[in-house]
Formats: C-alpha cells, sequence, structure tokens
C-alpha cells in the first residue's frame, strides 16, 4: 500500500497512512477487544479503512465461529459487527473508499449482492457509522455537531438505534476520571441520547436507505 496519495496532500493535511504491518501490531495489542462481536471501535481519522477493515474482518471471524451453523444468527450478528465499527474522516474520497471497503468485506462474507435487503441495510448503518467530518472540531462536513449511533441487538431480528452527540460522550469521559472534581457524579444528566428509535429490523434498515422514512421517539 503506498502510504502518501500526493505530496499536496501531506502538506495540507498531514495525510499518511499507516502501514499494514504496523497495523497489525497496534491490534494486536486490542486482540481480544476486535474478537468481541459487540466491542465499538472508533477511528478518529479513518482514511480508506486500513484500521477499521481488520477489525472488521476480526468480529467477522468471531461472528463466524459462534453463529456459524445457523444462517439467522450468523446474518444478524454479521450486522452486529458491522455496526460497532465507527469512524471520521475529513477528506471525501477517502470516506466514500472506507465505506466502500467496508461494505465490500461485510457482503463478501455473507455472499450478499446488491439485491440483498441486508446490503442495502448495511449501506445505511456505514452512512451513519462513517462520518465525513472533522474529529478534532467535532462537527461534519456541514458545520453541524458529529454524531454518534449507538446499536444494540435485541434479539430475534430487531436492533435498537439511539443517537449520541460526539463532543457530549467526550465530556462525559473527562468526568468520569478518578481525579475530576465530577467523578463521584455517576450517570449525568447531560448522558442522553438526542435521538431514540423503535427496534428496527434489517429490513426497515433497508427501507431507510431506499428512501422511506424512520421515525426516532
Amino acid at each position: 500500500m503506498n502510504l502518501i496519495k500526493s505530496r499536496e496532500r501531506v502538506a495540507d493535511h498531514g495525510e499518511v497512512f499507516t502501514p499494514r504491518w504496523l497495523v497489525e501490531k497496534m491490534l494486536d495489542l486490542v486482540k481480544g477487544e476486535t474478537e468481541r462481536i459487540d466491542a465499538r471501535f472508533l477511528e478518529p481519522a479513518c482514511g480508506s479503512g486500513n484500521f477499521l477493515v481488520p477489525v472488521l474482518q476480526s468480529k467477522l471471524a468471531a461472528v463466524e465461529a459462534k453463529f456459524g451453523k445457523s444462517d439467522f444468527e450468523r446474518r444478524h450478528y454479521a450486522l452486529l459487527a458491522l455496526m460497532c465499527c465507527y469512524g471520521i474522516e475529513l477528506l471525501p474520497d477517502n470516506i466514500t473508499e472506507c465505506r466502500a471497503n467496508m461494505l465490500e468485506v461485510f457482503a463478501e462474507y455473507l455472499n450478499l449482492d446488491e439485491a440483498d435487503e441486508l446490503y442495502h441495510a448495511a449501506f445505511f448503518v456505514l452512512s451513519l457509522n462513517l462520518v465525513h467530518g472533522d474529529a478534532m472540531t467535532m462537527r461534519d462536513i456541514n458545520g453541524a455537531p458529529i454524531s454518534v449511533v449507538e446499536w444494540g441487538y435485541r434479539g430475534k431480528g430487531k436492533f435498537q438505534r439511539r443517537d449520541f452527540r460526539l463532543d457530549v460522550l467526550t465530556g462525559m469521559a473527562s468526568f468520569s476520571t478518578e481525579d475530576s472534581l465530577f467523578s463521584q457524579l455517576g450517570r449525568h444528566e447531560i448522558f442522553t441520547p438526542i435521538s431514540v428509535y423503535p427496534p428496527m429490523t434489517a429490513r426497515d434498515l433497508a427501507g431507510i436507505a431506499r428512501g422511506e422514512k424512520g421515525d426516532a421517539a
């Protein structure tokens, strides 16, 4: 893999891609988490996915080991694995490539084509989880606060979606540090979702991807 796309991009954005060998060594440090289907990973400068793609591949291997004998569970837990991967990227070509690379890995694992509703559901999830924006300012490309979607699998093919603001989640991390003035506050009132959605199936998510509406509570 070429570590730079152009000298101009290095000068303008400091863009240098992490080599594969270093990615592997870094992910080895959190190997136990990459093998947890529901462990969440956020890459704040995700590029074209050179960290997120192997994380997803590791999660899908865990899905296969645990649910490989049940096609229903395999498909739904594979979608959950995808739902637990997050990225933010400033450059538009990179975020497009990252979404495409992640979708390709997911579709290849489940042998999906573009007509499959699970393919469309995954497309929709990636459009939310992989954000075109600036992790430093925590704003998306349109200047709005970046939202982080928390997905949970409730079983029987139903997923729960709750949206949070990234800047609020980051602030909560500082509240919980041991020596913080706020460390004894526990669950702070600002740690509430900005939107909560009713449980949705993969078909529901695919419908949203096709332009149908989904209502938040």
